[in-house]
C-alpha cells in the first residue's frame, strides 16, 4: 500500500493539470444552441427557446431558478406577455467550453451577455455573465443547466426637443 501512494499521487499530479487545461475549439452545434435560444427570445416564441433545454433542465435567472423544460416554457410564456426581449449570449469566453465527460457528451462554458427589455414601463439593459452545462441529444446540444446574472440600468430617455420661444 505504501508503495502504490507515491505512484498514484504521481499520476494525479500529471493528470489534473491536463485535465484543467482540457478546451475545445466549439462545436458550431454548441454555438447555434445559444443562437437558437436568443433568436427564439427575439421574436417572442417562448416554444422555440423552451426547445433548446433537455426535459430536465433548470434555468437560473437573476429572479430564481425554473425546473425542467415544462416550466421553463411556461415562465418565457408569462414574460414574454408583458416583455419584449433582445439578448445576446456571446462571445464565449476564450477558454470555454470544457468537456465535463470522456465521451464529450458534456460542456460547460461561460462567457458575457447583454439584452435589453421593453415593456409598458419602458426599456431597460443589462449585462452580465452566463454559465451553462450543455448535453448532447442526438446531434444537438440542450442546455442542462443555465445560468444568468444581469445588472439592469433604466434606458436612456430622449431628451424632448427645445422649441425656439416666440418672442
Amino acid at each position: 500500500m505504501k508503495t502504490c501512494l507515491p505512484l498514484l499521487w504521481l499520476a494525479i499530479s500529471f493528470a489534473l493539470p491536463t485535465y484543467a487545461q482540457q478546451t475545445n475549439t466549439p462545436d458550431p452545434k454548441f454555438i447555434s444552441c445559444f443562437k437558437a435560444f436568443t433568436d427564439a427570445l427575439q421574436k417572442g416564441d417562448a416554444a422555440a427557446a423552451a426547445a433548446n433545454f433537455t426535459e430536465h433542465a433548470v434555468l437560473v435567472t437573476p429572479y430564481g431558478p425554473v425546473f425542467g423544460r415544462s416550466a421553463i416554457h411556461g415562465w418565457y410564456v408569462d414574460l414574454l406577455k408583458s416583455v419584449q426581449l433582445s439578448i445576446d449570449f456571446s462571445p464565449v469566453d476564450e477558454d470555454s467550453p470544457h468537456v465535463l465527460c470522456g465521451a464529450g457528451n458534456a460542456l460547460w462554458g461561460t462567457g458575457k451577455c447583454s439584452g435589453t427589455g421593453k415593456g409598458q414601463n419602458g426599456s431597460i439593459l443589462g449585462n452580465g455573465y452566463w454559465s451553462a452545462i450543455d448535453i448532447r441529444e442526438g446531434d444537438d446540444w440542450k442546455f442542462q443547466i443555465l445560468c444568468y446574472t444581469l445588472t439592469v440600468t433604466p434606458a436612456a430617455t430622449a431628451s424632448p426637443t427645445a422649441s425656439p420661444s416666440k418672442q
